[in-house]
């Protein structure tokens, strides 16, 4: 069991005892300290929260302590109820709050939960902001306001629907061109509020042939909840089985978007991002960003376009401030996450969503053949669980040194990239493992390069 405060916010596992587990304890320690937070940036007026939660059987629970915390503190809760990540962020800005709380362990299995912590722009706060709230936390340097100065709750269930609304806004989503595509499309929302929003996004784009699989938010996730191969056979023989044209899985809050292409095959969560680059720069040429874990396709693609490639360190703060720095025509993350500033600056599945079947609409192509056209590379995703006072960082040294003569990336770990292959070795932000990312020409070299480093760690170790 675990509890993990980083940059991500704050990530745990339910149950157990306070400061090893994300329990009662916590959660009010920590959504008071952003209350108080919220109170000395804003100290003329009395802030607004919007508050949204993926349908994880913890959520409820957690959304009261939060909601009611906040009320004690005098902050204002606009309630979304179930919700998407990247719903609460549109929702912050379109309603004007001054911070938003996710509530969701994304990828993590059901057991997790964790609160996500957004500014008024709607954006994941910074690390120095984050690491603010953890020494107040540590002080306990937080009040509660006196009975006439309580926060008031509002409820507000129409903000997919809004979402959805602002993303059919903008120019680059040709409707029309979609619904004449007549597609057939496969949803696996892994029994999270994916099946609520995909579903409506597809019918307002004019999909009329959808085929839902685990779409019932019941929050007891069907399969492990990280869109990865191994967890998605059932989606891809139903892809097959009914002829769709491509299969759409999405994480339990919505942030991160995998395919399956018409043939049942899977397109790769890496593409998904360098799906949409493509159809975007072949618009305006532009720069790019993703972080160090994600594929050499994506700076290919963006060279090829005339455009400028950049890398963050991993995480979704650190991947917007950069495209912010570079001016980024789109970003994001190997994992499916895309980052389309036009519209917002946080991963969103549903963005993903639109502007593929707008890609794969106006190019009349099929999704393997659009992947046919990308440079050709192959990962392998390994980690390595961390034991109880095992020293991270004394490792990836030794690793460091031991390559010392290749060229390294240290800014987010330990990255050494080869002639025709990298690794990338870091700790996890959001779960007690050491991560190992490899990427080369072959599906062969990748599972072999991971299995030579996951040896040479545990050496090591």
């Amino acid at each position: 069991m675990a509890l993990i405060v980083s940059i991500s916010g704050i990530r745990g596992t339910i149950g157990g005892k306070s400061g090893t587990n994300l329990t009662p304890i916590d959660i009010v320690a920590f959504t008071s300290a952003y209350a108080q937070w919220l109170k000395k940036k804003n100290p003329n007026k009395i802030p607004t929260v919007l508050i949204g939660r993926d349908a994880r059987p913890s959520g409820p629970m957690v959304a009261s302590l939060v909601i009611n915390t906040l009320v004690a503190a005098g902050v204002n809760v606009i309630n979304l109820g179930l919700s998407t990540t990247p719903t609460v962020e549109v929702a912050v800005k379109r309603h004007q709050g001054d911070g938003g709380i996710i509530i969701t362990a994304s990828h993590n299995p059901v057991v997790w939960n964790a609160l996500k912590l957004l500014n008024e722009q709607g954006e994941f706060i910074s690390a120095e902001e984050g690491e603010l709230l953890v020494r107040m936390i540590r002080d306990s340097d937080y009040e509660f306001a006196e009975v006439k100065h309580l926060g008031n709750v509002t409820e507000y269930n129409e903000a997919i629907d809004d979402h959805i609304e602002e993303l059919l806004k903008r120019p680059e989503i040709d409707v029309v061109a979609i619904r004449q595509a007549d597609f057939s499309v496969a949803v696996d929302a892994v029994n999270s509020s994916g099946g609520i929003a995909i579903p409506k996004l597809l019918r307002a784009l004019g999909v009329k042939k959808i085929k839902e699989l685990n779409c019932e938010p019941t929050g007891w996730f069907a399969h492990n909840p990280e869109p990865l191969r191994e967890h998605l056979e059932d989606i891809m023989q139903l892809v097959k089985s009914e002829n769709c044209d491509l299969g759409i899985v999405v994480d339990p809050d919505v942030d991160r978007l995998a395919l399956i292409d018409e043939k049942g095959e899977m397109f790769g969560e890496e593409y998904t991002l360098v799906a949409v680059a493509d159809y975007l720069l072949s618009q305006k040429s532009g720069s790019t960003v993703s972080n160090l874990s994600s594929s050499r396709a994506l700076a290919d693609l963006t060279y090829s376009y005339g455009g400028q490639y950049y890398t963050a360190a991993v995480g979704e703060v650190n991947v917007v401030k950069k495209m912010k720095e570079v001016n980024a025509r789109i970003g994001g993350e190997g994992n499916g996450g895309v980052i389309w500033p036009d519209f917002h600056f946080g991963r969103d599945a549903l963005a993903g969503v639109a502007l593929i079947l707008t890609h794969l609409a106006k190019s009349g192509t099929k999704l393997s053949e659009l992947k046919a056209k990308y440079p050709s590379y192959y990962m392998s995703k390994n980690k390595i669980e961390l034991l109880p006072g095992m020293d991270t960082a004394a490792l990836l040294l030794k690793i460091k040194d031991r390559y010392k003569n290749e060229k390294i990336i240290d800014v987010d770990g330990i990255k050494i990239d080869f002639a025709e292959s990298w690794v990338h070795l870091r700790r996890s932000n959001t779960e007690p493992i050491i991560r190992i990312y490899t990427e080369a020409k072959s599906q062969v070299e990748a599972d072999n390069l991971a299995s030579r480093f996951v040896k040479e760690l545990k050496a090591l170790v």
